[in-house]
């Protein structure tokens, strides 16, 4: 329960730094297309359009981090039942990151890590589709280690309190809001920037580590989580003659078994276990 308030207090304070004048920021809007998404309880290969607005930002005491996607699936991932149109889905997540070395005063480096950290935020999501409904709602806290390598590299051990309240499209019920069990995650995001002869790159991405969160709102075991998302940007920028690090494309892939803890060798089938290649364009303002 005093991490579940951490995060609480994590949020307030990173809504607070609103107020505050930020050392630096970067927004930007992504684009990405893949044709190999895969969905639990759904054994077909799933199309999908995603936009996406990204918040990142630094201040006195430490650094905010907001992303929204908006997935717009393919037919094979109807929005109901019997419908030739896809699903449609929001998905936000929010970390802020209170670096101690800069609330203490101190330096705290040692050997390859720069500082560490204290992180709290949450996950939203909601979809409308022929099946599941996902309305889930999560928040997260725990310590963070803040590694000193060019760019960005962070790995933080958080504990997660996530609950649901779907609607099941095929039988018309609702399930009322179900908590599932505490569980930890290890949780690491980076975002590396580096040089092949002239080409400017960057390799990015996150990976998380997530254990059982007990049973499900219908009573069944859930599984461990494995979900890896890289990508390898270019800076095109000067070709299309704006400045540095504005307009980016490259490719991402993403790595997911046992997807939102859904037995890959259950019910849940082939859905559970996503390994898919994208395509990808951002735009930093």
């Amino acid at each position: 329960m005093a991490l579940k308030h951490c995060a609480f207090a994590a949020f307030i304070v990173g809504a607070a730094c609103s107020a505050q004048a930020l050392d630096w920021q970067d927004n930007s809007i992504g684009y990405r297309y893949g044709t190999h998404f895969a969905e639990p309880f759904n054994n077909d290969i799933v199309a999908k359009n995603i936009v996406n607005f990204t918040h990142v930002s630094g201040y006195k005491y430490g650094s905010n981090f907001l992303n929204a996607d908006f997935l717009f699936s393919n037919k094979k991932d109807p929005v109901d039942v019997g419908s030739n149109n896809g699903a449609q889905e929001a998905y936000v997540v929010y970390r802020h990151t209170l670096d101690l070395g800069k609330v203490y005063g101190k330096d705290f480096k040692v050997g390859p890590v720069r500082g560490f950290g204290v992180s709290g935020g949450f996950d939203w999501n909601t979809k409308r589709d022929a099946g599941y409904n996902s309305k889930k709602r999560m928040l997260v806290a725990g310590p963070t280690v803040m590694f000193d390598v060019p760019g960005y590299l962070n790995v933080s051990v958080l504990e997660l309190w996530e609950s649901n309240a779907p609607y099941n499209g095929f039988s018309a019920t609702s399930t009322p809001r179900y908590h599932y069990k505490a569980h930890p995650m290890l949780e690491t995001t980076w975002g590396i920037p580096f040089t092949v002869g002239s080409l400017p790159l960057s390799f990015e991405g996150y990976a998380l580590f997530i254990a059982s969160k007990g049973k499900d709102e219908f009573g069944v075991d859930t599984a461990s989580e494995t979900n890896v998302d890289a990508k390898l940007m270019y800076d095109a920028s000067g070709i299309v003659g704006v400045r540095k690090n504005t307009f980016k494309v490259g490719a991402e892939y993403q790595y997911w078994m046992n997807k939102f803890g859904n037995n890959r060798n259950g019910a849940a089938g082939t859905g559970a276990f996503a390994r898919t290649p994208m395509i990808r364009a951002e735009y930093h303002f």
